[in-house]
C-alpha cells in the first residue's frame, strides 16, 4: 500500500525526512566500516610493534571481528523485528565506537583480539536493523537505489579508514588511529538518536501485518522454503571471502610488493575503494531498479555478470609491474566487486514479509559474513604465511590471485538465484 500525502509540501516534507534519514544512515555505516577496515592499513605497524605474523593478523581482522558480529546478528535484529531500530542501531553505534578506542591500548595480540571481539559485538546490531528502516522509508520501486546509496558506507568507511588510518600512524602513532576514529563514532551515536524517527513498519507493502512479530522458528520456516535466499546467501558468501580479503590485504600488497610507504599505500588504496566502489554500488542499484521492476530475475542476474567480469581484471591488476597502469585496473574489479549489494539486499527485503525483514537479513548476514570475514582474511593471510618460503614479499600477491576464482563460483550460485526469485518474491 503506497502513502499518498495531502499536497505538495507534505511530499516535500516526506522527500526531505527521506535524504537526511539516508545520509545519516550512510554516515553510519561509514564509521562501521571505518572501525571494520581501519586493521587493514594498521596491519603494517602492528604486526611490527607486536610481533605477529599474517596469519594472526588475519585471525584478528576476520574471525575476531565475526565470531561475535555473526552470531548475535540474528537475536538483535529480532529485537529490531520488535522494538524500537533507531535505538538498537544507537546502543550498537555506542558500543562498536568504544571498543574501537579500546582497541588502541592493547600490548598484545589476545589483547587485541579481544577488543575487536567487542567491535563486532557492536556492530551486530547496525546494518540488518537499518535495511529494515530503509525498506520503510522507500517504496519498492526505489529500494535498490536507497539500499545502494546506503551501500556507500562501505567504500566511503574503507577509503576513509585506510587513509586516516596510513596517516595518523605515519605522524603520529597506530593507537591514536583507534582512540580518534572511536570518539568520533561515540558523539554521533546521540545525534542518530535524536534525529531520526521510527517508522511505521511495512507502510510502502500492500500487506501489512499487524500481529505480533513472528519468531525465529516461523521465519526460518519461511526462508526454508526460498531457495532463492540460500542461493543468493551462498553466492554473496563465496564473493565475500575474496572481497573482505582483498579490503583486508591490498594495503600491505602495495607496501610489500611495490614498495610503497605505508602513507603512500594509504592513500593509493583508499583512492581506488572510494572511486571504483562508489561507482560500482550505484551502477548496480541503478541498474536492479530499472530492470528487476520489469524482470526480478534481473536482480541476481546483474550481480553474476559483474562477478564473472571481476576475475580477469583482478588478474591484470595484481600482475601489473606498473603501478601506475594498476591504479586504473583496479577501479574496475572494484567496482564490480561490489554492484550486487543493492540489487540483492533489496530482493532479500521481498523475500519476506515486512515483519520479518530484519531478522531474515540478519540471518542472511550471519552467512555471508561467517564465511567472508571470518574465513576469507585469515585465507589469505594463512596461504601467504604458506607461500612466504618460496615467493618472499610476493607471497600475498600469489595468495590473493588464487582467491579470485571464488567470484566464479558465486556468479554460478546467482544465476541459479535467479531462477527461484520470481516464485519467491512477497508480492
Amino acid at each position: 500500500m503506497q502513502i499518498r500525502t495531502a499536497n505538495p509540501k507534505n511530499s516535500r516534507r516526506l522527500s526531505d525526512s527521506r535524504a537526511y534519514v539516508l545520509f545519516i544512515l550512510v554516515l553510519v555505516y561509514t564509521f562501521n566500516f571505518i572501525d571494520r577496515q581501519i586493521v587493514g592499513i594498521l596491519a603494517v605497524p602492528i604486526k611490527a610493534e607486536l610481533g605477529l605474523t599474517d596469519g594472526q593478523l588475519g585471525l584478528m581482522g576476520g574471525l575476531a571481528f565475526a565470531l561475535f558480529y555473526t552470531g548475535l546478528g540474528i537475536p538483535v535484529a529480532m529485537l529490531a523485528d520488535r522494538f524500537s531500530r533507531t535505538w538498537i542501531m544507537t546502543a550498537a553505534l555506542a558500543i562498536w565506537s568504544l571498543m574501537t578506542a579500546v582497541s588502541g591500548l592493547a600490548t598484545n595480540f589476545w589483547q587485541l583480539f579481544a577488543a575487536r571481539l567487542g567491535v563486532g559485538v557492536g556492530e551486530a546490531g547496525g546494518v540488518a536493523p537499518a535495511y529494515s528502516l530503509i525498506s520503510d522509508y522507500f517504496p519498492p520501486g526505489q529500494r535498490a537505489r536507497a539500499i545502494g546509496i546506503y551501500s556507500f558506507g562501505i567504500p566511503i568507511g574503507s577509503a576513509t579508514g585506510i587513509v586516516f588510518g596510513g596517516i595518523i600512524a605515519s605522524l603520529i602513532d597506530w593507537r591514536y588511529a583507534f582512540f580518534i576514529v572511536g570518539l568520533a563514532g561515540l558523539l554521533l551515536a546521540p545525534v542518530f538518536r535524536m534525529t531520526v524517527r521510527e517508522p511505521e513498519r511495512g507502510r510502502f507493502d500492500r500487506l501489512r501485518n499487524k500481529s505480533e512479530a513472528p519468531g525465529l522458528k516461523l521465519i526460518l520456516q519461511t526462508l526454508a522454503g526460498k531457495p532463492s535466499f540460500w542461493l543468493l546467501a551462498l553466492g554473496a558468501s563465496f564473493s565475500s571471502m575474496i572481497g573482505y580479503g582483498i579490503f583486508f590485504w591490498l594495503p600491505s600488497f602495495f607496501v610489500r610488493s611495490y614498495g610503497l610507504s605505508l602513507l603512500n599505500a594509504s592513500l593509493f588504496y583508499g583512492a581506488i575503494l572510494l572511486l571504483g566502489g562508489i561507482a560500482g554500488i550505484w551502477s548496480g542499484g541503478w541498474l536492479g531498479d530499472r530492470f528487476g521492476q520489469e524482470r526480478r530475475a534481473q536482480y541476481a542476474r546483474i550481480p553474476a555478470i559483474a562477478f564473472l567480469s571481476t576475475v580477469p581484471f583482478y588478474v591484470l591488476a595484481i600482475l601489473s609491474p606498473n603501478l601506475a597502469l594498476s591504479f586504473f585496473i583496479f577501479l574496475v574489479p572494484t567496482a564490480l566487486g561490489l554492484a550486487w549489494l543493492g540489487p540483492v539486499m533489496s530482493a532479500l527485503q521481498h523475500l519476506v514479509r515486512p515483519d520479518m525483514r530484519a531478522t531474515a537479513s540478519a540471518v542472511f548476514l550471519f552467512i555471508i559474513n561467517l564465511v567472508g570475514i571470518g574465513v576469507g582474511t585469515y585465507a589469505i593471510g594463512a596461504l601467504s604465511d604458506t607461500l612466504a618460503a618460496r615467493f618472499g614479499d610476493d607471497s600475498l600477491r600469489f595468495s590473493i590471485l588464487a582467491g579470485t576464482g571464488f567470484y566464479i563460483i558465486a556468479a554460478f550460485l546467482f544465476l541459479l538465484a535467479s531462477r527461484w526469485l520470481e516464485r519467491d518474491w512477497e508480492d
